[in-house]
């Protein structure tokens, strides 16, 4: 494509952005698929149900295994092969790859997670239920909605003899909410081995698209002070709580706007009675940046601000993990998403593109190079919250939009 062309794409994607109006259709829609999406509705919801009735919690090894075994039964009904594997060290229950074989030569990397950020025993207290169109209860959208939407899409895929790809794989993901440490050697290894990359992450409120995503990480602060008697002789001792203040305060300022870099203590944890002066204390932060080399800079800073300190004879120690990289907007993800946008045009439909503060395993992904966009499952909100929901409008279209965008990737 040539760089005038891409400036015109990219121009589209900025202008769809920011309305909300409904824009003309650009075609008709596939009367097949949209038939398909439409009788698949109500299976889809009652796939979404038995998951979401399920506890599944990134610690749950028994929840997470029975979810997988759901998911294995519908799409092996939708014509997958189906293989789990162990998680690595840190993920719990078993990752589930279901891959479906074509004639044509487009591979394509459909990603969702089984995981979710709930407690044992929420699935019982708040079960699955639909009011006002909208359905409840834990991880409905955040992913099991996604998993219900990737599951029956291929499934219509199956009932229109459609093999014009070469390979279509669905990765399924036990530890996205906690970083993915069972899986992010997997989704790296199943990406470089795609051309494209789909991601099942609920669909924004605004009935959209993720086309960037910041990447993310902690920072870990440690003081070491002295312990004393806080009544009796408390200038023996060294606060190490005051100290952690101290350092909190002068860390918020690592964070810069302008480059969307956040840098937010989220966790501090200081003493153990309060008749003694804190020898201990610790805080842990929360960075997101929206490039690579802030997180380089965060670190730098991190390191340079915590050698001033303001209790004598305290020592400070600071840290950098990171975690997911930054997926940024880019040529190979304005493309996925005018294609996105022209079939959801089909059905008198625009997408809002959007970008998040929160990461993902696309982040992952996009991290080894490959084409992403995310956001293709169920629309809904209020993630990761008792509140959480999933819109039973969007399952039509949503099918629709992902059948219709593997059909037409297919071809590229």
């Amino acid at each position: 494509m040539s760089s005038k062309r891409i400036r015109a794409s990219c121009s589209a994607v900025v202008l769809a952005t920011f309305t909300a109006a409904t824009s003309p259709a650009l075609a008709g829609p596939d009367q097949k698929v949209l038939e398909r999406a439409e009788a698949y509705k109500d299976p889809a919801i009652a796939f979404l149900k038995k998951m979401v009735d399920q506890d599944s919690g990134s610690g749950d090894e028994a929840g997470l295994s029975k979810v997988a075994d759901m998911a294995a039964a519908e799409l092996e009904a939708a014509g997958a092969k189906v293989e789990t594997q162990a998680p690595a060290e840190g993920g719990k229950g078993k990752n589930l790859l279901a891959t479906v074989e074509g004639t044509g030569k487009a591979k394509i990397l459909l990603m969702a997670h089984m995981d979710t950020v709930f407690r044992e025993g929420d699935a019982a207290r708040r079960p699955f239920r639909i009011e006002n169109d909208r359905a409840y209860g834990p991880g409905v959208m955040d992913d099991k909605g996604g998993i219900a939407i990737g599951a029956y899409a291929l499934r219509i895929l199956k009932d229109l003899s459609f093999k014009d790809f070469g390979r279509i794989t669905l990765l399924l993901n036990s530890s996205e909410e906690i970083g993915s440490p069972g899986a992010r050697k997997l989704i790296e290894e199943q990406a470089k081995a795609h051309d494209m990359v789909l991601n099942l992450e609920p669909g924004r409120a605004a009935d959209g698209l993720v086309v960037f995503r910041k990447g993310s990480g902690k920072a870990y602060v440690t003081v070491k002070g002295k312990s004393a008697h806080a009544g009796v002789a408390p200038d023996k001792g060294r606060n190490a709580a005051v100290e952690l203040a101290h350092q909190v305060m002068q860390l918020q300022e690592i964070g810069d706007k302008e480059k969307g870099t956040t840098f937010n203590v989220t966790v501090l944890k200081a003493g153990t009675a309060s008749n003694i002066i804190p020898e201990d204390a610790e805080a842990t932060a929360d960075v997101r940046a929206a490039v690579p080399e802030e997180f380089d800079r965060v670190e730098r800073d991190l390191k340079a601000r915590v050698s001033s300190t303001l209790i004598p004879d305290t020592t400070v120690t600071a840290r950098l993990e990171r975690n997911f990289p930054p997926m940024p907007k880019n040529a190979g993800t304005d493309k996925l998403a005018e294609a996105a946008q022209k079939i959801y045009g089909e059905l008198g439909k625009t997408l809002t593109l959007e970008g998040s503060g929160g990461a993902a395993d696309a982040s992952i992904a996009a991290g080894a190079g490959v084409p992403t966009i995310d956001g293709l499952g169920i629309v809904g909100g209020e993630i990761h919250t008792p509140n959480e929901y999933a819109e039973v409008g969007s399952v039509t279209p949503r099918l629709y939009l992902l059948t219709r965008l593997m059909m037409e990737l297919s071809s590229k």
